[in-house]
């Protein structure tokens, strides 16, 4: 990993995200105001970019560009900045970027268009915004990446999996160079009334600060975030050659699927932990030696007590974050904001912290786990930490990084 970009509710780039997140600030807000969320929805908070991304762009990737593909470029563009702008065979470097929800927003504008000003008023753009790939397609476009475009959609795990995917293009040797990551964008009044009605969502509006809160005795949903997390990934050999700082190695990854609900994770959690298994299996590194996990971790009742069984019987000694209190969870993006902060925490040897407003349920303190606290904590000597992202339809998708 050889270069890191990202733009999410706590920060419009790495460092503005990493000093937020040291200083505990939590990026949920109540929509009230908000042009685009109705306020009658039952659910007005949401945890929306700390920076607008529309001066950034020019007019033209304005008009063409949905926003979840707008935050890509732009976490993307800050990635291969870090990178330094590397050289390489264009037929040697590839995409791998996915977006959990796809471009929501165009999707619904499109519509809206269509149904208030008639079929001759949709703008030709509205196909090529509305794409699942099209995030991805803009980063291929711009980098010229001529080694493959991808996305594959995963829902809560796609940007995970598009970064282990990433990794298996440079293992085959169809790639010197991947850009990957994850992106979304779906605060919109349908997205957020379908979650809602599924009871996904917390519903504390009025205390907006402390709704998403992992492991906690009364968490009651997650709160829509919006944003994207992109990393350059590089053979070893291809960075060396070019005298590349490395930030961090992917040394393994794993994907599963538990088949059993489209929503609902499998309660005994075996293929979560099949995925932590084989994902250290791949890196080589023992259980005893993972310092840290960045959990999924979305404040939904079932899914955080599954995961913090599945890591109190795999990792019982690591220290776990669950950042998504502070970022809210950004679906597709999640992943790849998350392997971002991952990198952050093997290098600064600082471990993100866990708003923990609601305390810790104790069904999930007996378990025994080291959730890091709300001030986060210093972590020198840290070698290996883990991601874990899991999204709806049972997907599962674990990243070991080492230092």
């Amino acid at each position: 990993m050889t270069g890191l970009g990202t733009t999410n509710p706590l920060g419009g780039d790495v460092a503005s995200t990493w000093a937020a997140l040291r200083a505990s600030q939590c990026a949920v807000r109540r929509f009230d105001a908000s042009p685009t969320l109705d306020p009658q929805l039952p659910v007005r908070l949401a945890a929306p970019l700390s920076v607008e991304p529309t001066p950034l762009l020019t007019p033209r990737e304005r008009r063409r560009l949905d926003r979840a593909s707008q935050c890509a470029l732009l976490a993307s563009r800050e990635a291969w900045e870090r990178a330094g702008s590397p050289e390489v065979d264009s037929e040697r470097l590839a995409v791998s970027l996915s977006p959990g929800m796809g471009p929501v927003r165009s999707v619904m504008e499109a519509w809206d268009t269509a149904r208030e000003h008639g079929p001759r008023r949709v703008p030709p753009t509205a196909i090529p915004a509305l794409m699942p790939n099209a995030p991805a397609a803009a980063i291929g476009i711009e980098l010229g990446a001529r080694g493959g475009v991808h996305s594959p959609v995963s829902a809560c795990a796609s940007g995970a999996e598009a970064i282990a995917y990433g990794a298996d293009l440079i293992a085959l040797g169809r790639a010197d160079i991947v850009v990957a990551g994850g992106t979304d964008a779906a605060l919109h009044p349908m997205a957020v009334a379908a979650f809602a009605s599924m009871r996904a969502l917390s519903r504390r509006n009025d205390d907006p600060s402390t709704a998403s809160r992992p492991f906690a005795p009364d968490r009651d949903g997650f709160v829509l975030g919006e944003g994207a997390g992109v990393l350059v990934l590089e053979s070893a050999a291809h960075a060396k050659a070019r005298g590349a700082r490395v930030l961090a190695v992917l040394a393994g990854a794993a994907v599963t699927a538990d088949a059993f609900d489209v929503a609902r994770p499998e309660p005994g959690g075996a293929q979560q932990e099949r995925a932590l298994h084989l994902a250290l299996e791949r890196s080589g590194i023992p259980s005893g030696r993972v310092g840290h996990v960045n959990a999924h971790a979305t404040s939904t009742p079932v899914g955080d007590r599954v995961e913090a069984e599945v890591l109190a019987r795999t990792m019982p000694g690591a220290a776990v974050s669950a950042t998504k209190s502070l970022t809210g969870h950004l679906l597709g993006g999640a992943g790849g904001l998350e392997a971002v902060l991952t990198v952050m925490a093997l290098n600064e040897e600082w471990l993100p912290p866990t708003l923990l407003p609601g305390g810790i349920d104790p069904e999930i303190s007996r378990l025994g786990l080291d959730i890091v606290g709300p001030h986060g904590r210093r972590a020198p000597g840290l070698t290996t930490a883990v991601s874990t992202s899991f999204g709806f339809g049972g997907h599962n998708v674990v990243l070991v990084l080492s230092r």
